[in-house]
This record gives structure tokens, C-alpha cells and sequence, in this order.
């Protein structure tokens, strides 16, 4: 019996928010609105997305002893995270400079901070945690080295899901616990690298999937998603929704399909249920407080 449905190791960060007409070239100034502080980080927010549909989640992190730190633990608290594995201390939290524009996309500068200290040795204190854990999943906000870590601390019968982002090449022990590797298209080419040899996303699921990981899952915004298998690929359609921020909404996606494939859903049926809680998150603005209950998430 597991005590929780998904631990998330990854990154805790407070998202600056700026809205803007449009985002400067290089050596430009251009003025945006008043400055919105949220909580925000890839490890962070897939916790809270995943516990607001009603996951028992936990959450292995590293925040700064301030103020944003204060700020990000009150709100994994607040949306029934367990923080018992959040360390904090031994550098300021980290940042995420954001800028909107009006279409709702965003560009993002982060401060790794104390996500940068999340270390192998924090992973393997934590070991009743992963033994407690139906599916892990975490991110490249934190360490590779730490990464390579979670998967070497798995238990034998848990899942374990990776969003490469920022993407970097990847080891192939980590791509061969892959179960999915989620991406979306930035990351698949960079990931990819000389092998991206098509324009197809229906060719990057598949070579992805040949480098090792035992599914793969390729987000691909409004167009939707791909999910490739042993059995094939196939494609999930997306919700169309009028777009505010897409800030946070990758987490959102991440989140839904990690816990329904714990739950044991199919691939395709969980990345169809997730792309619908990923649509919502879109509809309002910031990343965690825009992310549904699972009725919401069902009402679309």
C-alpha cells in the first residue's frame, strides 16, 4: 500500500511576473504592468496541480530560509502537499523572471538558487518517501546529478516520470526509466539533436521512444499532444480554450498524467484527461493558482 500517489522531486522557485505588449529585443526597453509575485518552480507547481485534483502528493525539495521561501511553503500546504521532504536552507530561494504578453505566452529567465543544492545525498535521505510513492516524477530544474539519483532510488514497483526542462542531453539510465518522457517541442529537438531528422512530431515520438524510454509523451500546445508506446503512436486532441497565461500549464499536464497513470490508466486516456487540466490552467493567470479542482478539470 502506498501512502502517497506521486512525490515530486524538483524545483521550488517564486515566478516574478511582468505582463507585457511585447517582449524586447536585444539592448531594448519596453515598460509591462505592476510586478506579481506567485509561487511558481516545475517541482513545486506539478505538486500543487496534482494534489488540487485530489492526489495524495508529496513533494522533495531545497528553498531559501526568506521570505519566497515562507511564500512556497504556505502554498503547498495550502493545496494539501505534504512537505515533509521540502529541505531548507543552504542558499536564497530560487527566482523565475517572467514576462507575458498579450496572447497569454511567456518567457522565462530562473535563478536556480537553493534548487541548485538539491543534492544525490538529499535524494538518498529520503528514501522512505520513494518507497512510499506509487509514481515519482520530477524535471531539470534541479541537478542532473540528483535526477540520476531518483531513478537509482525508485522502488521495484514504482513509475517514474521525467519532463526534461530546461532540456540537455540525457544519460540513457535515466531515459530507460522513463515511463513517459514527457516534452514538448523545443525539447524533443534538443533532446533529439542530430537525430531530429524530420519536421514530424509523429518521427520525434518514435526516435525518442528508440533511445530508450518505455513511452513518450509529446506535448504539442494547441495542436495537442502524441503518445508513443510499444504499441504505436497516436495522437490526443487538444481543448480549445481562450488562452490568458500558459505559464505553469506544462506542470499542470505533467501533473494529471503522472497521477492517472499511477491510478493505472492508459497512456492515451491519461494524456487526453491531462491535456484537459492543462487547458484549464490556461484560462487564468500565474501557474498554481490557476491550476483546477478535478471537478473543473472535468467540466471541460
Amino acid at each position: 500500500m502506498y501512502d502517497y500517489d506521486l512525490l515530486v522531486v524538483g524545483s521550488a522557485n517564486a515566478d516574478l511576473v511582468i505582463g507585457v505588449e511585447r517582449r524586447p529585443g536585444a539592448g531594448e526597453t519596453v515598460l509591462g504592468t505592476d510586478l506579481a509575485v506567485h509561487p511558481g518552480g516545475k517541482g513545486a507547481n506539478q505538486a500543487v496541480a496534482a494534489a488540487r485534483l485530489g492526489a495524495r502528493t508529496a513533494l522533495l525539495a531545497r528553498v531559501g530560509d526568506d521570505d519566497y521561501g515562507r511564500l512556497l511553503l504556505d502554498s503547498q500546504r495550502a493545496a494539501g502537499v505534504d512537505t515533509v521532504g521540502v529541505l531548507v536552507g543552504g542558499a536564497p530561494t530560487g527566482v523565475a523572471l517572467i514576462t507575458v504578453d498579450p496572447s497569454g505566452d511567456n518567457s522565462i529567465v530562473v535563478s536556480p538558487g537553493a534548487n541548485g543544492r538539491l543534492a544525490p545525498e538529499d535524494v538518498r535521505a529520503a528514501a522512505s518517501l520513494f518507497h512510499a510513492s506509487r509514481v515519482v516524477s520530477t524535471q531539470l530544474e534541479i541537478p542532473l546529478e540528483t535526477v540520476v539519483e531518483v531513478v537509482r532510488c525508485l522502488a521495484p514497483d514504482s513509475r517514474f516520470v521525467l519532463n526534461p526542462s530546461p532540456p540537455r542531453p540525457l544519460p540513457r539510465e535515466v531515459l530507460a526509466a522513463c515511463d513517459p518522457l514527457i516534452v514538448n517541442e523545443h525539447e524533443a529537438k534538443v533532446i533529439l539533436g542530430d537525430a531530429c531528422v524530420s519536421e514530424r512530431p509523429e518521427d520525434w515520438a518514435r526516435i525518442l521512444l528508440a533511445k530508450g524510454p518505455r513511452s513518450v509523451v509529446v506535448t504539442l500546445g494547441a495542436e495537442g499532444a502524441l503518445v508513443a508506446s510499444g504499441t504505436g503512436v497516436s495522437r490526443v486532441p487538444s481543448v480549445r480554450v481562450d488562452a490568458v497565461d500558459t505559464t505553469g500549464a506544462g506542470d499542470a499536464f505533467t501533473a494529471a498524467l503522472a497521477w492517472r497513470l499511477g491510478t493505472g490508466e492508459p497512456l492515451a486516456e491519461a494524456a487526453a484527461y491531462a491535456a484537459r487540466v492543462g487547458a484549464a490552467a490556461v484560462t487564468r493567470a500565474g501557474a498554481q493558482a490557476s491550476y483546477p479542482t478535478a471537478a473543473q478539470a472535468e467540466a471541460l
